[in-house]
């Protein structure tokens, strides 16, 4: 039989004192930032007058490493001040009310440690009981539903020091959703995981979408991609791109050109196009350009993806001006 805190978890509430249970639609909430702003002492200026509106459901911060993501992040889990501007969440003002955004917060962040000597399942508990869970059986069901919702159940006697990166990830989720919270923040959740375990994290995300905010930071565009009905794209502390991923993507739909060529002449097609990537093919470089029409009759046009947007806010804007 199931614990009240297993009930509670999945956002049921007693009916009468004969425990039937019905389900409680949550409130839909925004998460709004406006005109936000952090300069580091050294000089840097992290976040440029940042301006978005968070619905319900995954939304993608996308941006390579040191675009000002993790500060973006920082900021709105209560971790670091901001210069100036405002976050509000319902009627919580982010900037002001930390202590009761930490009550319906739940915190990935790129870097967490673990105890390795403990395991699993003690930990949690642990955890739970930090989050001012004290209700034993409570406290039992709610964790017995996170590792078996983080497909941890198996491994919840297993110290966490021999947990694979992609255990430990989804650990990591799963105290994150300690206390149901309203608004989840999962800063680069996949790097460096294997693909079969970047999946498994992925499934688990998108689950937990759809009846919370959570805000998915990362360079991976793919991530965005499969997960996002909406996202951000950030650079240099700058919001370049806000909006869906599909509609950002038909932008640049019939403007994509590839076209394979040689090292030697890799320089020259960089100052007279406007290359928004290169790779290398069987050692050979391919590079994308950007245009409304086709750039030489060598050129392929190419179906445009999310990773031509990407490519296109973060580096081809200096070119496109040069143009």
């Amino acid at each position: 039989m199931y614990s009240v805190g297993f009930f509670r978890y999945l956002n049921l509430q007693p009916l009468s004192i004969h425990s039937i249970y019905i389900f409680i639609e949550p409130s839909i909430m925004q998460l709004i930032i406006q005109n936000l702003n952090k300069t580091y002492s050294n000089g840097v200026q992290a976040l440029k007058n940042v301006n978005l509106t968070i619905n319900q459901g995954m939304f993608g911060l996308l941006g390579p490493n040191g675009a000002g993501k993790s500060s973006l992040m920082r900021t709105i889990a209560t971790l670091q001040e901001a210069d100036s501007g405002s976050i509000t969440m319902g009627d919580i003002d982010v900037l002001k009310q930390k202590e009761d955004v930490r009550k319906m917060l739940g915190y990935l962040p790129q870097e967490f440690g673990v105890y390795p000597k403990i395991d699993a399942i003690t930990l949690l508990d642990h955890l739970a009981v930090l989050k001012g869970i004290r209700h034993k059986n409570e406290r039992k069901g709610l964790v017995e539903a996170l590792l078996h919702k983080t497909n941890l159940w198996p491994a919840r006697n297993k110290n966490l020091g021999g947990f694979s990166g992609g255990m430990k990830q989804r650990f990591g989720i799963a105290q994150a959703l300690i206390a149901n919270p309203k608004l989840i923040i999962v800063d680069e959740p996949t790097a460096g995981l294997d693909p079969a375990e970047r999946n498994r994290f992925l499934n688990l995300l998108s689950e937990i979408g759809e009846n919370t905010i959570v805000i998915l930071s990362t360079h991976i565009v793919e991530d965005v991609k499969e997960l996002c009905t909406d996202m951000a794209i950030i650079n240099k502390g700058e919001v370049l791109y806000n909006g869906s991923p599909m509609d950002a993507i038909a932008e640049v739909e019939g403007k994509v050109w590839k076209k394979r060529i040689s090292k030697t002449e890799l320089e020259q097609y960089r100052t007279s196009f406007n290359i928004i990537s290169e790779r290398l093919i069987a050692g050979r470089p391919e590079i994308t350009v950007l245009s409304d029409s086709q750039p030489d009759p060598s050129f392929e046009q190419t179906q445009a993806d999310l990773e031509d947007v990407y490519f296109t806010h973060v580096f081809g804007t200096s070119k496109e001006v040069a143009a």
